[in-house]
């Protein structure tokens, strides 16, 4: 999570130890893979749930596998790339938020 507020006096809360879909997941966010699991809308998506997971974790979106967001796009923060083991990897957030994730404690 970054440390940047647009609001003077925010302070940020702490997200170490949280779980969050990998779609809500801020650029330097790291973590965990918890779950893949399918269940948003399959029409927003356009394949059914069932392939949807399956093209995530034929791409190595699996459980204990290590991910960072390393870079966001410019338009609605959408896509994202992401650093999934010793592999990079971009999805549109929509896709995303079907991958829950443990997030690290920050060094």
């Amino acid at each position: 999570m970054n440390n940047i507020s647009t609001r003077p006096g925010a302070e940020v809360a702490s997200t170490e130890g949280v779980v969050v879909r990998l779609s809500e997941a801020s650029l330097g966010d790291a973590g965990v893979i918890l779950e893949v699991r399918a269940e948003s809308n399959s029409a927003a998506h356009g394949v059914g749930v069932e392939e949807l997971q399956r093209r995530l974790l034929e791409f190595g979106f699996v459980e204990g596998a290590h991910i960072e967001v390393i870079h966001e796009g410019a338009i609605g923060r959408d896509p994202i790339a992401v650093r999934l083991d010793d592999m990079r990897v971009a999805l549109r957030r929509r896709d995303a938020e079907d991958v829950y994730i443990l997030l690290d404690r920050r060094a």
